[in-house]
């Protein structure tokens, strides 16, 4: 294999699955300059021919992560739409309460669009399409419109919503993402935290770095939850029946990564669930 590479006049490079070096041509050689036989190779091969001894890689995580995402989505639509097919059967029943029954399958129908809304939104961010960070946003205002607008489903929830923090603060991030990051946590605190519980947003400045931070004193989650509660579809044990889309928290760390920034979820049973979103400047 080496003495054919090195005999081809186009410029092919052979890589393992590492993106080690294992043998170039002459073209190729005199493309990325001198590089010896074992040494990492980035992506200075363009324009040249690459081929892998070996799995691709990092391909079969790919593939087996592309291929978990697609079930995992295939199977939290099934859900609602299952339930919306019993729920239009169930009005041919005689003496049904049709009015109810549409209702309820109104809520299915717009939760497999919130579900399908929210894979599309978390699409865009990973492709790089749709834009985190673009100058910088005081975060107040905003808070505080998005308290305002879910004042009436907290009520609902008996969870009282208190916005706080300094006018001055900015966050490394468009006004949208920011909405987007709070109208998660949120919807999160009010449909886990329980009744009688309070949620509090708040957003500070902490020496270099800008502060994020939503808590509140309801349930709680277990510890060995938390490390897991920003992947998507994953629930924890008393979150399984949520009519959640189960991508909100995911939605909220890839927002915050992309801006340079870092989300930590601490809490316990009992002691309520803070999430904090640092970005430091």
């Amino acid at each position: 294999m080496r003495a054919f590479v090195e005999s081809a006049s186009e410029p092919v490079v052979v890589l393992d699955s590492e993106r080690r070096l294992v043998a170039a041509s002459p073209a190729a050689t005199a493309l990325l300059g001198d590089q010896g036989s074992g040494r990492r190779v980035g992506e200075d091969v363009r324009g040249a021919i690459v081929l892998f001894v070996g799995a691709l890689p990092e391909l079969s995580a790919y593939q087996e992560l592309r291929a978990g995402f697609t079930a995992a989505v295939s199977h939290e639509l099934r859900t609602p739409l299952a339930r919306l097919l019993a729920l239009l059967e169930s009005t041919t029943l005689p003496g049904a309460e049709v009015e109810g029954l549409v209702e309820q399958a109104r809520q299915e129908v717009q939760q497999a669009r919130d579900l399908i809304d929210d894979v599309l939104f978390l699409g865009e961010l990973e492709t790089g399409r749709e834009v985190v960070s673009l100058g910088r946003t005081r975060a107040l205002p905003v808070m505080e419109e998005i308290v305002a607008a879910y004042a009436d489903r907290a009520v609902h929830a008996e969870v009282q919503l208190v916005a706080a923090g300094g006018e001055a603060v900015e966050l490394p991030l468009r006004p949208r993402m920011i909405r987007v990051v709070v109208e998660n946590l949120i919807a999160n605190a009010i449909r886990y935290s329980g009744p009688g519980a309070t949620c509090t947003i708040t957003a500070s400045q902490e020496g270099t770095s800008q502060v994020l931070v939503v808590s509140d004193d309801g349930a709680g989650v277990q510890e060995h939850d938390l490390p897991r509660l920003f992947e998507r579809f994953y629930r924890a044990d008393q979150a399984r029946s949520s009519r959640g889309t189960g991508l909100g928290l995911a939605i909220v760390k890839h927002i915050v990564t992309a801006a340079g920034g870092t989300v930590e979820a601490t809490g316990a049973p009992g002691q309520g669930l803070e999430i904090t979103c640092r970005f430091t400047t």
